[in-house]
């Protein structure tokens, strides 16, 4: 059974029993990118899906990326206040564990990130700029396309036209404002220099496909956290929960279950 809950203005649905696992998705997607994972890891733990401020129901935060992962970590501490949360994070939600993963890292036991880096490259920076630009100035349906193609490799949006009409519906409902402040928050961030800091478990994941956050940028991140484990996924783009679901629980839990501290 699936329950809503809504704490410090974020909305989110849980099910299941166990271990706290919180799924944040990514900024051109929403929750229903995890539709095809959450059930089955609700076998094994409380599966906490929110809405990112600013998406679905939860309240916008004004500022970028520190101000964003308050936000959710004073949410994350009011479901899961034991220091025992799983936080998975796709794409942007991935950014945004990372940041609490350094800002509040006694809410956490264990981190798993699905599209991430230290920083983005300068084109990468670029193209945050025009696609902040674009929106504002033409509307998201202007730049639909750009956002599917960063989400999907064409191989995989031609052989699934109904997903992805679903996809692009769920992209343009998307708060221009809250769009627009995450691009410019993505163009500027560079956590290079404090990625040493981070001591709990982490697993990095990334797709050999993934033209929004580039496998190049998750190979430099595994290097920069010490402990880091890291896989590619093959055949996979920027939503891997979308487009292999078996292959991400598979890692998911394989890295869950290896980590896991036995019982004192």
């Amino acid at each position: 059974m699936t329950t809503e809950i809504n704490s410090y203005g974020v909305t989110a649905r849980t099910r299941g029993a166990g271990p706290p696992l919180f799924l944040f998705h990514s900024l051109l997607s929403d929750i229903a990118s995890f539709d095809a994972v959450a059930p089955r890891l609700a076998e094994r733990f409380t599966v906490i899906v929110p809405d990112l401020p600013g998406f679905g129901a939860s309240l916008a935060v004004d500022g970028g990326f520190e101000e964003v992962a308050d936000r959710m970590a004073a949410f994350v501490r009011s479901v899961a206040p034991g220091g025992d949360a799983i936080l998975f994070g796709n794409g942007y939600g991935a950014f945004v564990a990372l940041q609490i993963a350094l800002r509040h890292p006694d809410l956490l036991a264990r981190l798993i990130l699905a599209g991430c880096g230290a920083r983005f490259s300068d084109p990468g920076r670029d193209a945050f700029r025009n696609m902040a630009a674009a929106g504002r100035t033409k509307g998201l349906a202007a730049i639909a396309d750009t956002a599917m193609a960063r989400l999907f490799a064409p191989d995989f949006q031609a052989a699934h036209p109904e997903l992805m009409a679903d996809r692009r519906a769920a992209f343009l409902r998307t708060d221009v404002d809250v769009f627009e402040r995450a691009c410019l928050s993505l163009a500027t961030l560079d956590l290079s220099s404090q990625l040493a800091a981070v001591r709990m478990p982490v697993l990095m994941m990334v797709g050999d496909q993934d033209a929004a956050t580039p496998p190049a940028m998750a190979i430099d991140l595994a290097d920069r956290v010490p402990g880091a484990e890291l896989r590619i996924l093959a055949g996979c783009a920027h939503v891997p929960p979308l487009q292999a679901p078996d292959l991400v629980i598979e890692t998911i839990t394989a890295f869950l279950d290896e980590t896991t501290q036995p019982a004192a």
